[in-house]
Order: C-alpha cells, then structure tokens, then sequence
C-alpha cells in the first residue's frame, strides 16, 4: 500500500488532491560511493554504472521517485543488500543529462527518510521496499531555541574563516526555525565524513540530530581557525610577488592534471596586444587593463570568464580612434541626390546648406537635421544617399516600437544577458567613429516603467553632451561628437517636446502625380524589372498605364503602394513570360484592369450633384491629404447635437463651437428660430472606424450644419478647411500644400482657405495648382457665400463675399 507524505512539492511530481505524495511500497534503488543526501536538499549526481543508470531510467516515465542509499564501501562496484546503509532518501528526479562520456548526470532533490527492506536487483537494477520514517514531533523550548541560535552563530563563523558556503544557503538557514531542516541543512554543507553524515541521517529525533550537527560544526570551527592561523604565518614569511608567482603556477599544475588546462595565456596575451595597439583613450584603457586582470584570476570555464571576453571584445571591437574620411564635393552630393529622388527641391537645398557649413568647419555641431514627412516619400533613402556622397558609413537604427531606455543608454553589466545599447552597437557595425546615423521613425518611441528613450536620446544628440556619451554596459565615455545624426518621423506631435526642441525639421511633402510619374519612369519600373528578372524585350509599360495606374490603383503622398502594383503588374507578365510567351507585352491604360483587375479608386471624389447638409473639407494625415466628407441631419429631437465617426476631443469642440455661431446668427443665416428647439442635429464623418482629430474641419462642420438648418445645398465643387470661432473668425491651419494636392486629385475646383494662409499657398509650384480658383476668408460669412446656394424663398437675403 502506497505512504502518503506531505511537503514542499514540485508541481509537476504526481500530488494527490490533499497535496500529499503518493510513495510506493517498492522503488528503484541508486547507490551513492561517497556522500550521503538529506531531505530538502537539491544535489547534481553523476551515475555512471549500467545498473544505475537502468535504475535512473526507470522512474522517468512512471513517478520520478528513487531510494538514494549510500555504501559501506565506497570502492564496491556491484553492490547488494548487505553492502548498503539501512537508511536513505527517498527523492524526486528532476532532471536528466546523458554525458558524451558515457555518464548520465542527474539533479535529484531529497524528499523524506527512509528505511530500506528487502533490496533485490531481479528487474536488472536494484529496487528497496521502503517505509519512509516519520520524525519525532518537537516542543519548542528555551533549550531548543538556544541550541538553535547557537548553530546559526556557527554557520556564520564558519563562513568568516573562509568556507565556502553560498548566500542562498545562509538566508535560507536564517530564516529556518525547523531544527530538523536546519540540522540536514548544515549537515549537507559541512563536507562532514560518510560515517557522520550517515549517522545524522539515521537519527530521527531533531533535536538530537541538531546537537550532532552543533557538535561536528564546532570541530569544524576549530579546524577551520588554526587552518587560518597556519595560512597566516605562510603569508608573513612570502613577499607578495612571490606569492601570487606560486599560486599561478601551482593551479596551472593542477588544471594540467584535471585535463582542463586551455589557451587562457594566449587569450589575456592576445586582449594585451589588442589593448596595447587599439587607440583607446585613457579612461577605456585603464577599464580594459582592470578587466583583463579579472579574466587572468578566473578560471577559463567560470561563468565569469565568459561574461568578461565579451565585454573586452566589445570594448575593443569599437572604433574609438578610426574615421572615415569625408569627401564634401556639394556638386557631387546634389548629383548623387537628383539621380536617387525627384523633387524634393527644399529638402534637398536644406541638406546641400548644411553639408557646406560642415565642409567650411568640419568641427560644427548643430546637425540634426529631422526629415517629417508621410510613409513612401523617401526619407530614409535620403539619408543612405547623402552617407554615398560625402563618403561616409551608413547606420541605419529603427527607433518604432522602443520603449526601453536600455535599448538607448545600454544594459547595466550586472543584468543576465547585458548588451550596449543600438548606438553603441551600431558603431561597432559601422567600424569607424563619424558615420552618417539615421535614426528612424522617432515619433513613435514609447515609453513604460522601464524608462523613456526619448529622453535617453537627449544625451545622444545634445552636442554639449555627446562628446562623453556613457552607455551603462561600457561604462566609460565615447565621443559622439563625430557622428552626423539624422532622424525621420511622419508626424511632430508625438516626439518628446524636449527632444523636437533639439532637431531642426524639415518637413517632406506628398508628390504629385507628375512627380509620381516621373519616379516610376525612372527608378520603380527598372528596379521591378530586375527584381522579377524582366527585360525591355518582355514588357513595355506605357506613360498611359502609369497615369491610370497612379490614379485609380494607389491613392497615397509616397510611392510604396504604386512600387508594389508595379510589381504585380511585373510579376504576371514574368508568368506569362516563363509560360512560354514570346511577345512583348505591352500595357496600355486599357489593358492595366487585366492585371490589377477593377480600379480601387474612382477619379474623382467629389460627390454626383450639390446637396444639403453635406460638405467637403480637407484634412491632413500621417499619410498625406484627404478629402472628408461631412454630413449634417436634421431629426425631430428636443435640440441635441449627435457626434458620429470616432472624432477627437478638438473636432468636437469645433462642432459645439459651429453648431453656437449658428444659433447666434440664425436670422441672418435663413434659419427658422424654433429648429433648433423641434430638432436635433446629426452630424457623421464617414469611416467611422478611423480615428478623426485636428482643428481643419471648423468652418467644414459649420457649413454642413448651415446648409442642413437652412436647407441650403453646398456646392459640390467646393472644398475648404479652416478653424472656427464662437464670433465666427476663421483661422489658419497646417498642411495645405497636402491639403491641395488632395483636393486637386478629387477633382475639387474651388477651395476656401483662411486669409492667412495665402502665404503657403504662393509657395506651391504654380503647375500644381493650376486650375484650382482660391477664394481667402477672414469670417464664416464668407465661407457660406462661396459654398452654399441661393438661399430658400422663405428665408431672408444675406450679403456675402467670395
């Protein structure tokens, strides 16, 4: 019949429903040659004969349980019943390694006493009926409690003269009251001899067991204290060079006899050498030499040691003396610009400005160029071009998604897996101390209770800082002063204020269709070509299909999505091709649907006939410009005003804002006093699932509730954008130039903007808005003139301006 025990279990050895242990009448039997194991003690053993290593394997797939019992003697090589002690453990298998060697090496972990009947071997391993021993129960007492402090006192006194007792054990032994546990504990780490030990083992009374355990570790103390006084008189009687001359050459004896002797003189010779020509500056110097000192004590095979060859290789693998020369020829550099991107002339000026201060005073600080702009429209190609032209390397680190600070400032050395951070990394990649680094997409950093890198990288880019850049791993200053930083984001808004405050920005705006045009003809089509193995033997894609293709297939500022149809249009005539079709294929704007099939998008957005209660605004996006339809609805209510679309806290405010100049001008506006008593107003911006901010919709919503109360139609024709005021001023917003590209591929022909942005549209090439009539407001008034129609013969006349 099966014993239950219970104690501190694993959770995967099989536990009954009371959380006891289920041990068998019968287990497999392990003989120990020369230790003995204690309950509650997790211990590594090696088995390495057969019949043992059978009686390992066998408790696998059934409870894991096996009896450790320890021989008589040691040197038995087959040993029977009478060969073995008659108490032992009874213990959990946790784990088993199968050795090159032969050995199978196990981590056991006692679980009870035991005394062990009728050992016999018929299954070809030993197996023990075993009837695990219950400890006597013991009443806490002055005696017990004194008996023991007085074993702690000695633990602790025997660590002091230099026995090597882990950390662990000691907090564990503190916090023991146990004195059973506390007995088997002590025993387990005193190294006491087999007969001892056993006898410790075989005693089941704690309290008894403790005072062996007190006797045997005060005779250790005593061994312990004239070892220590012997050593002391050894060292009076050695100079210290002699000394340490002698301990070196009497473990490399030793590590020769054990066969673990390896190359560590020719490893700390070679980090010498490295160290000695490597051109590191004092600081980095002296923190290698100190390292390197640690790594000559240690043992080759010490976890330790591994931990310091990879700090020195990545101290000395940094280019703390190597620079690349820089070759700032600004004609070659705006060649090398106008043959990797079309457009861009105001980018490209910035850049070419900033590269000839820096080729006048090569030691200028200050360049921290951060190009913003939507996904696709080249900028972090910009930055792999400008590297090409002044000759530099290129580092390109992707900031998204970061939201450690460690990943900027690096790993303390103490952490398991330490690492430097991405700058320090990629320096040692780039291989010389000035490359151009580009650090991307920096507005969309995170940051969590690990830290802000945003703010980490203040230090990074501040060139009063930088020249002594500290990464935690390193732990010694590098200067950063050399680097040519850039950096992108889509948008402003989500970069730290101290950190935007820092960067110059360069904003990139969304191409046109020429521009998109021009990049296919030039880079896209040929870099498809390639990629799918196509010449001009085999396609021929017309300026035509391009149009269709930039106006119905992809609606965007950048060019991703337009180099991706080009390659599926690519990749099906590299079927046709491999199918055996022999004609040049070409694409016409006709024959574009037979490969991208229907068009995603129609030509124009602007809506079939003018309507009441809906109006077009432009907005601007991470992505470029839109153009966002609003609707307005009157329903019969109590004179509620209904938001619908997923809008943002300003566009709401906008919304009240319009909704209260409406009502404060509704005789003039044609409106009806008790509608908005009798009525309530529905305003919805469709897609719904989008997220909608931002104050460019004001003078958009007003219109629409306007034409909606007033059941005026707005002319569909008509775009705008703009903020509102309770007074009704319009003011000004950002992003036109994003804002009119989208408005001229919808087909809108009269946009309305506030007065004082006339200045950014004059900035706008004059073929880009050629077409387009402007019309510039300082008030509301003006905007309904322009957009809405005649007003209804019910309703008074109203002057207005366009």
């Amino acid at each position: 019949m099966a014993t239950p025990i219970t104690q501190e279990l694993s959770s995967d050895l099989p536990l009954t429903g009371e959380g006891t242990l289920e041990i068998p009448d019968k287990l497999p039997l392990l003989p120990l040659r020369d230790i003995v194991i204690f309950p509650f003690i997790i211990v590594p053993l090696f088995v390495q004969r057969e019949k043992s290593q059978r009686a390992v394997e066998s408790v696998l797939p059934n409870q894991r349980l096996i009896v450790l019992a320890t021989q008589r003697d040691p040197n038995h090589e087959d040993p029977t019943d009478a060969d073995l002690h008659r108490v032992g453990t009874i213990a959990a298998v946790m784990r088993l390694l199968k050795m090159g060697d032969g050995r199978v090496r196990v981590l056991v972990q006692g679980l009870a006493r035991a005394a062990l009947v009728n050992v016999t071997d018929e299954a070809g391993y030993l197996q023990a009926e075993v009837h695990p021993i219950v400890e006597t129960p013991v009443e806490m007492s002055l005696e017990v409690e004194a008996l023991i402090r007085a074993v702690k006192g000695l633990l602790e006194r025997i660590v002091t003269l230099g026995k090597q007792i882990s950390a662990e054990v000691l907090a564990i032994a503190a916090s023991l009251d146990d004195p059973g546990r506390l007995a088997d504990l002590c025993a387990s780490n005193l190294e006491a001899k087999i007969d001892d030990a056993q006898a410790i083992l075989e005693e089941t009374d704690p309290v008894a067991r403790l005072r062996r355990v007190h006797d045997l570790m005060a005779r250790e103390v005593g061994v312990l204290t004239v070892q220590q006084e012997i050593s002391s008189q050894a060292k009076g009687e050695m100079d210290r060079s002699q000394r340490e001359f002698y301990l070196r050459q009497q473990l490399k004896a030793i590590q020769q006899e054990l066969g673990e002797i390896s190359d560590l003189g020719d490893e700390v010779a070679s980090y010498q050498e490295k160290i000695a020509e490597g051109q590191l500056p004092a600081r980095a110097r002296e923190e290698a030499v100190r390292q390197l000192k640690r790594l000559e004590r240690l043992h080759p095979d010490a976890a330790e040691a591994g931990l310091l060859r990879t700090y020195l290789d990545t101290l000395l693998a940094l280019p703390w003396g190597i620079s690349s020369e820089d070759h700032i020829d600004l004609s070659q550099v705006k060649a090398v610009l106008d043959a990797d991107h079309h457009g861009l002339e105001t980018v490209k000026e910035r850049i070419l400005e900033a590269l000839a201060v820096r080729r006048l005073k090569p030691d200028a600080k200050g360049l921290l160029l951060c190009l913003v702009g939507p996904p696709g429209v080249g900028k972090t190609s910009l930055g792999r071009s400008v590297a090409r032209a002044i000759g530099r390397k290129f580092v390109h680190i992707s900031l998204g998604g970061v939201h450690d600070e460690a990943e900027i400032r690096g790993h303390r050395r103490t952490y398991v897996g330490a690492m430097p951070g991405r700058i320090i990394m990629g320096l040692q990649q780039a291989g010389a101390n000035n490359p151009l680094m580009l650090l991307d997409e920096v507005d969309k950093l995170g940051h969590d209770f690990r830290g802000d890198p945003a703010s980490a990288l203040l230090e990074v880019l501040d060139p009063e800082q930088n020249h002594a850049f500290r990464d935690n791993y390193l732990g010694v200053p590098f200067d950063l002063s050399k680097v040519m930083f850039m950096l992108t984001a889509n948008v402003t808004d989500t970069i730290q204020p101290a950190l935007r405050d820092r960067l110059e920005i360069v904003r990139l705006p969304g191409y046109t269709q020429e521009e998109k045009l021009a990049i296919a003809r030039r880079h896209l089509v040929k870099k498809q070509m390639a990629e799918t193995g196509l010449t001009s033997q085999h396609i021929n894609l017309t300026n035509s299909a391009l149009r269709r293709l930039i106006a119905q297939y992809t609606r965007e500022a950048g060019v991703r999505q337009l180099e991706r149809e080009i390659g599926k249009v690519c990749r099906k005539v590299a079927r046709r091709v491999a199918e055996g079709e022999t004609q040049k294929m070409v694409i016409t704007a006709t024959t574009l649907p037979d490969y991208l099939g229907i068009p995603k998008f129609t030509m124009d957005a602007i809506l079939d006939q003018d309507r009441i209660g809906v109006a077009a605004g432009l907005a601007w996006t991470s992505v470029g410009g839109d153009v966002m339809h609003v609707e307005s609805l009157l329903l019969r209510g109590k004179g509620s005003l209904l938001l619908t679309g997923k809008l943002g806290d300003v566009m709401k405010e906008s919304a009240h804002a319009a909704l209260s100049y409406a009502k404060s001008r509704a005789r003039e506006l044609g409106i009806e006093p008790d509608v908005f008593s009798q009525h309530d107003l529905h305003i919805h911006i469709p897609e719904g699932a989008i997220p909608k901010d931002g104050p460019s919709a004001g003078i958009t919503l007003a219109t629409a509730m306007v034409s909606a109360l007033a059941r005026r139609p707005v002319k569909r024709a008509v775009a705008m954008t703009g903020e509102i005021t309770l007074r009704g001023d319009v003011l000004p917003v950002g992003g036109i130039r994003e804002k009119v590209l989208a408005a001229r591929r919808a087909g809108i022909k009269v946009i309305i903007l506030p007065v004082k942005n006339r200045p950014d549209v004059e900035d706008i090439a004059a073929d880009l808005i050629k077409g387009l009539k402007f019309v510039y407001v300082r008030e509301v008034s003006e905007v309904l003139a322009t957009a809405l129609g005649k007003p209804a013969k019910h309703a008074p006349a109203k002057n207005g301006k366009s």
